[in-house]
């Protein structure tokens, strides 16, 4: 090879001179490639561990705090329990068949999430029964509709039964029963709110509180403000 074509060879690189290689013009897209399949790999396992946390969430049952009763009552299914004062089913402004904070109306019981909360509603000392059907909407031969957070009847268990593991609230259950819920209402009873949950006494927003499995809830209007009490679910539930 001349001393010309040594130069042109070495100018382009070529293999008979000491010049660099050429870069594969595909490597970019090769690193881009696996950068993203690692990525995805690890967004998937992010997601596997939230639901998993959901899950657990959901489903842990809580220990009652040192202010419940002592001995535990025991929940019959279909008891009613308290002072009748409410009608059956929603009243103006809950849930009448059409979505409530995305919560759904469906012909058929979701099973995805199933648990059961309590709640306990005082006034002035009395318990007032929490009312049935709440969420359930009637129809023609049958054909009604339930939301995914509701009750059966007046014992005070709250049913979430609802097709995917998200978390739901007390906030959501009176957004469907249409029932009032503040620190100076609950239902239609106004006055000074105590709230307490699994014994223990709440601060917070009560419409934050959670609905998790077996999460008893006493919401107390107005003196005298009794012991909140501590229930067995039953077997089934």
């Amino acid at each position: 090879m001349s001393s010309r074509q040594e130069r042109r060879a070495a100018a382009r690189g070529g293999s008979g001179s000491g010049g660099p290689k050429k870069s594969d013009p595909m490597r970019p897209i090769y690193v881009g490639f696996a950068v993203a399949i690692v990525l995805v790999i690890l967004g998937f396992g992010l997601f596997r561990f939230k639901s998993d946390q959901d899950v657990k969430a959901a489903y842990a049952t809580p220990t009652p705090g040192p202010n419940a009763s002592k001995k535990p009552i025991q929940i019959k299914d279909l008891a009613n329990v308290g002072k009748p004062v409410w009608k059956e089913g929603d009243i103006y402004g809950g849930g009448q068949g059409s979505p409530v904070d995305g919560i759904k109306c469906e012909a058929t019981e979701q099973v995805s999430l199933h648990i059961h909360s309590h709640l306990d509603i005082f006034d002035r000392g009395t318990q007032i029964q929490i009312p049935k059907y709440a969420g359930l909407i009637p129809g023609a031969n049958g054909a009604g509709c339930l939301y995914w957070v509701h009750t059966h009847d007046g014992s005070g268990i709250i049913h979430v039964e609802a097709p995917e593991i998200v978390s739901y609230t007390l906030g959501n259950f009176f957004h469907i029963w249409g029932g009032s819920l503040s620190r100076n209402a609950v239902g239609s009873f106004t006055g000074p709110v105590t709230a307490f949950v699994n014994g223990m006494k709440y601060d917070g927003n009560l419409s934050d509180i959670p609905l998790t499995a077996h999460q008893q809830i006493t919401l107390e209007v107005g003196t005298p403000v009794v012991p909140p009490r501590n229930y067995t679910f039953p077997p089934s539930e």
